[in-house]
């Protein structure tokens, strides 16, 4: 069976991974010279950061590059798909396709591809400017390759 991927939020994770990613930040940035450092400077075991190194990452550092597919319900509002394609566009992403659907009662469903290039912002930082949008009601990443 192929592996499965998910895309979930940080508030969503156990607390166990999240201190497995900021362990790989500490060893990646050179702050610790060993996994034992890492993982006491974190308070886990190696056991629990060997365990889950290989399947947790932040979603930003492996965007690059990549294609993400983004669905997101929007008030029927002049202007305000203007200002989420200009938010895109700050961050140096590519929009490869956009579907809107007609409005009902005055509610739209707007499904985007967004190539996130080597010279894209963080990705993650751009979804949650998209989210605090007056007008959008919420931003889900569909699937990422």
């Amino acid at each position: 069976m192929a592996d499965k991927y998910f895309v979930v939020k940080q508030k969503a994770l156990p607390e166990v991974l999240l201190k497995v990613v900021e362990a790989k930040r500490l060893l990646e940035a050179e702050k610790v010279m060993t996994v034992q450092e890492a993982t006491e400077a974190v308070d886990i075991s190696r056991s629990s950061f060997y365990k889950y190194k290989d399947d947790i990452f932040p979603f930003h550092e492996n965007a690059r590059g990549k294609t993400i597919t983004l669905i997101m319900q929007v008030d029927d509002t002049p202007g305000l798909l203007s200002n989420v394609l200009a938010l895109i566009a700050e961050y140096h992403a590519n929009i490869l396709t956009i579907h809107q659907t007609i409005p009902i009662n005055g509610i739209a469903s707007l499904t985007m591809s967004v190539e996130i290039l080597a010279i894209s912002g963080n990705s993650s930082e751009m979804i949650e400017k998209m989210e605090a949008q007056v007008g959008v009601h919420y931003v889900k990443i569909l699937s990422r390759e």
